[in-house]
């Protein structure tokens, strides 16, 4: 009988998520739209190219005005200059669509900081869309073009906050660092309390909390999260956006901020779950957020086109 119980609830849970993988793209009118994606650049193989059609259909039905990409854009070992063929092969010749020909703002990655990080700083000076003005940097978006509700965002480099990349493989790019400057630099960003500030929102490449087995107490977890969640807590920051784990994920520890990881958008690994997961999934895919005044909505969607999940922060 219980077999008999156990199967009906896991049927009745595929019915449920096939049900979910049915609903269309929601629009919300008056909204600041950008996608998340991340640990995406293997020239178009497993699953890239898929994973971008979809972006440039979801882009185009939410009139996105923007992307983020959360690190490790470049695979296996980053850029050597702002003139590697891999800005072709990874990038340009894959996202095409017209949809996607708007500002994408990107953070770095552990496997960018193999070869020179500063390239990708550099390329913003080649490219109209790709917007990395340095290693860090913060931007403040106004929602449907209202400068009385606007979106604070920061984008961090996280691995100069890990104390075992100043060693081996990652030293040529991480000595010489100030991660203390990054830090002061963050809360004079955060501290900024203007009334028209409706949402703050971090990106960094390296996740506080995952449900992936082998990175839940890993060192670089472990150091990024004993270095950024006072300050998150501090500005009650709204969300903390990342990749580096190859799923989708969102989560709610104690305290004020919601935890999304968009890591998939060309990898998939294994995943579990954790108490404070609210969504822990190991699929190919990428998120959208409209966000306005009152409401960010996420709606995160799969290689195929299908939303695997959505949620809603309120003010």
């Amino acid at each position: 009988m219980k077999k008999v119980i156990s199967a009906l609830f896991i049927s009745l849970l595929s019915f449920q998520l096939v049900q979910a993988q049915k609903k269309e793209l929601t629009k919300h009118p008056d909204a600041l739209n950008f996608l998340v994606m991340g640990d995406w650049g293997r020239n178009g193989e497993d699953h890239q190219k898929p994973v971008a059609t979809q972006m440039g259909k979801a882009a185009k039905t939410l009139s996105t005005d923007f992307i983020i990409a959360t690190g490790d854009n470049f695979y296996p070992s980053g850029v050597i200059s702002e003139h590697d063929p891999l800005w072709k092969y990874s990038f340009e010749d894959i996202y095409t669509d017209f949809s996607l020909q708007w500002d994408w703002y990107p953070v770095l990655g552990n496997h960018d900081y193999k070869s020179n990080p500063d390239a990708q700083v550099a390329y913003s000076k080649i490219s109209r869309r790709w917007k990395m003005p340095a290693r860090y940097y913060s931007k403040i978006f106004s929602i449907h073009g209202d400068t009385t509700k606007q979106v604070l965002i920061a984008f961090i480099d996280t691995n100069p906050l890990i104390p075992q990349f100043y060693k081996g493989e990652y030293s040529n790019a991480t000595i010489g660092q100030d991660s203390t400057a990054q830090k002061r630099w963050l809360e004079g960003v955060l501290a900024n309390n203007s009334p028209t500030i409706k949402w703050k929102i971090v990106v960094g490449h390296h996740p506080l909390f995952t449900a992936t087995q082998k990175r839940r107490e890993s060192y670089d977890t472990r150091a990024v999260r004993a270095s950024l969640k006072s300050v998150l807590d501090k500005y009650k920051v709204d969300a903390y956006l990342c990749g580096h784990d190859h799923d989708l994920q969102h989560l709610l520890p104690e305290g004020k901020t919601h935890y999304f990881v968009s890591g998939s958008a060309s990898e998939k690994t294994e995943i579990g779950t954790l108490p404070i997961s609210k969504l822990a999934l190991s699929e190919y895919g990428f998120m959208a957020f409209s966000v306005t005044d009152k409401k960010l909505y996420v709606q995160v969607i799969n290689h195929e086109g299908n939303i695997v999940y959505t949620t809603e922060l309120t003010k």
